[in-house]
């Protein structure tokens, strides 16, 4: 009776971890984005500035474990000073915790389009401009998701969004964006930057966590048909 019992307990065991490991979400590590273009608003920091806004979006979906590797330096800081003896054991961070990412994702400004039309004239009224300008941005993103072990590129696609403005507008720096992209904020520009980052955390869940034979997997396969055969015709062969 006692061996029955304990085998049962074995199996009861082996179960609950294979449904814990089951459910471990996917760590992911967001790496400091790259720009190919001649984009005007990009300056020495937009890297780091993507990187934390995609690394938050991610974090917001409650699909990954997003690791903190930008501030990694700062972890290491506090486990060093729990080490040191300053701090109480009971509440030191740990030396060897440190969880590693299953995959890096990584991307790059391959394309910025900007157009605007109009006089552009307005008036300030209380730090707001208010303006008469037709406004439209255009940007794409090359995303990469790398496996960390092998380095292998596992899945790749590209992200665009447009967006754009006419008639009157009202621009200011109240906003989502942080950062030297706060001043795009209410501007065509800063909505396309940010299109494509809930894109590309839309996009991530589906793929990496629905599995790739999931009906939203269809709505993005259409989406990267269209946007070659649109690229395929902006293409004149002789």
């Amino acid at each position: 009776m006692k061996k029955i019992v304990s085998l049962a307990v074995v199996v009861l065991v082996v179960f609950s971890l294979s449904a814990a490991w089951a459910q471990e979400k996917p760590r992911l590590g967001v790496l400091r984005f790259t720009n190919q273009t001649h984009a005007g608003w990009w300056r020495g920091n937009m890297g780091y500035e993507l990187q934390d806004m995609l690394a938050s979006e991610l974090a917001s979906t409650k699909a990954f474990s997003v690791l903190e590797r930008k501030e990694i330096n700062a972890v290491l800081g506090e486990q060093d000073l729990g080490a040191s003896g300053r701090i109480d054991p009971r509440t030191k961070a740990k030396i060897g915790k440190i969880k590693g990412a299953q995959y890096l994702v990584s991307g790059t400004v391959s394309a910025f389009e900007e157009d605007t039309k109009g006089t552009g004239g307005g008036i300030g009224i209380m730090g707001f401009r208010v303006g008469g300008k037709q406004e439209k941005a255009y940007m794409a993103v090359d995303l990469k998701v790398i496996d960390a072990t092998t380095g292998e590129i596992v899945d790749n696609r590209t992200i665009e969004a447009t967006s754009e403005s006419s008639g009157f507008t009202l621009g200011g720096h109240i906003g989502i964006l942080s950062g030297d992209l706060a001043k795009y904020e209410k501007t065509p520009t800063g909505k396309a930057i940010r299109a494509c980052i809930i894109e590309i955390s839309e996009y991530l869940v589906c793929s990496m966590t629905k599995g790739k034979n999931d009906s939203c997997m269809d709505s993005y396969a259409k989406k990267e048909s269209s946007r070659r055969e649109k690229t395929k015709d902006a293409i004149k062969l002789e």
